[in-house]
């Protein structure tokens, strides 16, 4: 455990040191030693790619990963240098695009719920957000080392982040939600039943956390998508942040909460198409599969 939690803090450390476009570059070569040393992940990645655009090339799929991977390592380059950056040094590379979304749906005074998942910089997407004025409650996992956890979770809220832990979804959604809080939730990850419920995505079914569309009926708050992405044509992320989902309502609750949740997934599946390169094709997103289907994995 402690070894770990040493090895990663210094790893972290001297790439924080760097100035951001060599810790960018060292990230982008961890990325693809990755790729190279993970052949699992590399088939997993491929087999989405395949569900997904059946009609690309193998050769297409092949660049889409290999540009997945060096999103991932300038996030973890940029997760490195967050401890250092200040509002002015961060809006040098990053801006926003529809925060008045994100605005009008605070003013409402019921709470934000943002939905988005594991494309482009995820990690400093509320990061940025918290230090431009904006704090939020983000909804995670926790990490198998404490010592990580901890110190991840520290870094995450140095400017009035608050983390959630799954385990207490529900009542801290609720709570947030009551205070007219935003809360970010990451749900582009696969879930098994009861907790997920089964909704296209890429027009494969794909069981996915529900808890989302049953707090947004419960509480009426204004639920958008949120990404930050990497924009190739400017050299800099942008945090978009789409309209107020309209939430549906009928008299049938169980069915509200499928047909929302796919609502949901769409949108987030509509960002996934416009910067496929930037989404963690290696993780089993199709893993769980409806009754009498057969494994994809």
């Amino acid at each position: 455990m402690w070894t770990q939690y040493l090895v990663l803090r210094l790893v972290v450390g001297l790439l924080g040191l760097l100035p951001r476009s060599l810790a960018r570059a060292c990230g982008s070569l961890i990325g693809r030693a990755t790729s190279a040393f993970a052949p699992r992940l590399q088939k997993t990645g491929l087999q989405n790619l395949a569900l997904a655009f059946p009609e690309r090339s193998e050769a297409e799929r092949v660049s889409i990963l290999t540009e997945m991977y060096r999103s991932l390592g300038w996030q973890l380059a940029e997760f490195c240098k967050m401890p250092g950056y200040t509002r002015e040094a961060a809006s040098q590379f990053v801006r926003y695009e529809g925060l008045n979304n994100y605005l009008e749906a605070r003013e409402r005074g019921k709470g934000v719920l943002v939905v988005t998942g594991h494309l482009g910089a995820w990690e400093l997407s509320s990061f940025f957000h918290s230090l431009m004025g904006y704090p939020m409650s983000v909804i995670i996992r926790r990490l198998d080392n404490p010592l990580v956890d901890a110190w991840v979770n520290s870094v995450r809220c140095l400017h009035g982040n608050r983390v959630i832990h799954k385990d207490e979804f529900a009542r801290g959604l609720l709570t947030a939600m009551h205070q007219g809080q935003t809360v970010g939730i990451l749900m582009d990850t696969n879930m098994t039943p009861p907790q997920g419920v089964f909704v296209p995505f890429f027009g494969i079914e794909a069981c996915t956390a529900s808890g989302l569309a049953r707090v947004a009926l419960r509480s009426d708050a204004a639920v958008l998508p949120g990404f930050l992405v990497w924009e190739e044509s400017e050299s800099r992320y942008v945090l978009h942040f789409g309209e107020a989902l309209p939430l549906i309502r009928t008299s049938n609750a169980a069915s509200d909460v499928v047909a929302n949740t796919a609502l949901f997934t769409a949108a987030i599946e509509g960002y996934v198409r416009r910067y496929p390169g930037q989404w963690l094709w290696s993780h089993r997103r199709w893993k769980t599969r409806p009754p009498g289907q057969e494994k994809l994995y």
